[in-house]
């Protein structure tokens, strides 16, 4: 029973990372590609529970979530400014502008089955939203968003099943990586899509009462439920051809399999969309007490007025721009170019954290298996928050950027160079007494 609700309580990443952004990359995937990228989402599964278990475990072993961890280690430093300035950047930023996403997702959904104005769904995805966040405790909003994730994950799988996807095709589209042309930039997106940054700061800030076995057993089971899901969805996005239009999309799905097709996509869209809503502003106001708050300061409380402040701010955003139907393109290439940078920089001072005996504590200090998969996880991070800053670089200015190939090499370069230093801090604060 205790694994059981601690499956149900993780399933708050899943419902994270699932969001619109989610359903549109890996269905484009499938559209554009069939089942061959099927292995970037495999990894990217396992690169989340990696990530994702170092922070919750910094938590368990420090008592300290992540931002809190962060603000302490640079406290009085100009480098501690510059970090701090960059994660609020990124968190604030970066969850409202993909909470407008989140808003418009769910709208999309709802839309493809009920005859209701765009402006009327908005209002009511947000108050839904705003209903679950205003129940106050983090862990009593991750199990009701659990029912959400179920809803999602029935409709998606079952919606692939009736597609029927060949048996042999979907074992080699996880095990035989390939990059089919064009596809280099699709493959950062779904990986990008699923190793999330605000989700650490999320995972990290709910951990605490969490043993490690149950932490360890929630997160691998919610999570690869999670990367099942969105493996379905790329089966999904097979039944129709690229470019890919979510509406058509259902409208596809029903003509070929009937059977209401088109209101199960539709139903589980919605619910990527509006599980996402809630944790966006939820990561937001996590992030910003662990930054900012004093231990047990009333006003940070989950139910005080600062917390409910940060979120109602998040949720707002959305709200306006789901409203106004203006899509945030300078925002999201903010967020993009802010995430760019947060996330390299969170992963490597993860690896540094839980290598750090005199902060987590011999129990929950890297192993040699934790800290191979986790210096590879740090690695792609790297590469792709270098990518990410590039492309938004590229998008802000107007500045054509080289080929798929090139711009990767570039990044490889660039992340090879960062490897000496880190590795040198890691060692040095591994062996501290």
């Amino acid at each position: 029973m205790r694994r059981l609700l601690s499956v149900i309580f993780w399933s708050v990443i899943a419902a994270a990372f699932i969001g619109p952004g989610t359903v549109t990359t890996a269905a484009s995937a499938g559209a554009g590609h069939g089942l061959s990228l099927l292995w970037a989402l495999a990894f990217s599964t396992v690169a989340c529970i990696v990530l994702q278990e170092a922070a919750a475990r910094l938590t368990i072993g420090s008592g300290l979530d992540l931002a809190q961890a962060l603000r302490e280690r640079h406290r009085g430093t100009s480098v501690g400014a510059l970090v701090l300035f960059v994660v609020v950047g990124a968190i604030l930023v970066g969850c409202a502008a993909y909470e407008a996403g989140n808003i418009l997702g769910a709208v999309v959904g709802a839309a493809l089955g009920l005859e209701l104005s765009p402006a009327a769904l908005t209002v009511a995805t947000a108050l839904l939203a705003g209903m679950l966040l205003t129940l106050g405790a983090p862990k009593t909003v991750a199990r009701l968003l659990a029912l959400l994730v179920a809803l999602m994950g029935i409709a998606f799988l079952l919606t692939a099943w009736r597609v029927g996807a060949s048996a042999g095709d979907v074992v080699r589209g996880l095990f035989v990586p390939t990059l089919p042309g064009g596809s280099g930039l699709l493959v950062l997106g779904l990986i990008g899509t699923t190793v999330v940054p605000y989700n650490l700061f999320l995972g990290s800030g709910i951990a605490r009462g969490q043993s490690l076995p149950e932490l360890r057993f929630g997160l691998a089971v919610a999570v690869g439920l999670g990367g099942l899901i969105s493996m379905g969805i790329v089966v999904v996005g097979t039944a129709v051809s690229a470019p890919l239009e979510l509406g058509a999309l259902g409208d596809v799905l029903e003509s070929r399999l009937g059977g209401g097709m088109r209101r199960l996509f539709a139903a589980g869209l919605f619910a990527a969309g509006l599980s996402s809503a809630v944790t966006a502003p939820l990561a937001a106001a996590i992030t910003a007490r662990g930054l900012f708050a004093n231990e047990d300061e009333a006003e940070w409380r989950p139910t005080g007025l600062r917390f409910r402040a940060v979120w109602i701010a998040v949720l707002g955003v959305g709200i306006g721009f789901g409203l106004s139907g203006i899509r945030p393109v300078p925002v999201i290439l903010v967020a993009q170019a802010l995430n760019g940078i947060l996330l390299p920089l969170v992963a490597v001072f993860l690896l540094v954290a839980v290598n750090d005996r005199r902060l987590v504590g011999a129990h929950a200090l890297n192993g040699p298996l934790s800290n191979t998969l986790l210096v590879v996880v740090v690695a792609l991070t790297t590469l792709l928050g270098l990518l990410n800053v590039m492309r938004a670089a590229s998008a802000a200015f107007g500045v054509d950027l080289p080929g798929g190939g090139t711009l990767i090499v570039a990044a490889t370069l660039l992340t090879a160079g960062l490897a000496w230093p880190v590795a040198r801090v890691v060692r040095r604060v591994r062996s501290a007494a």
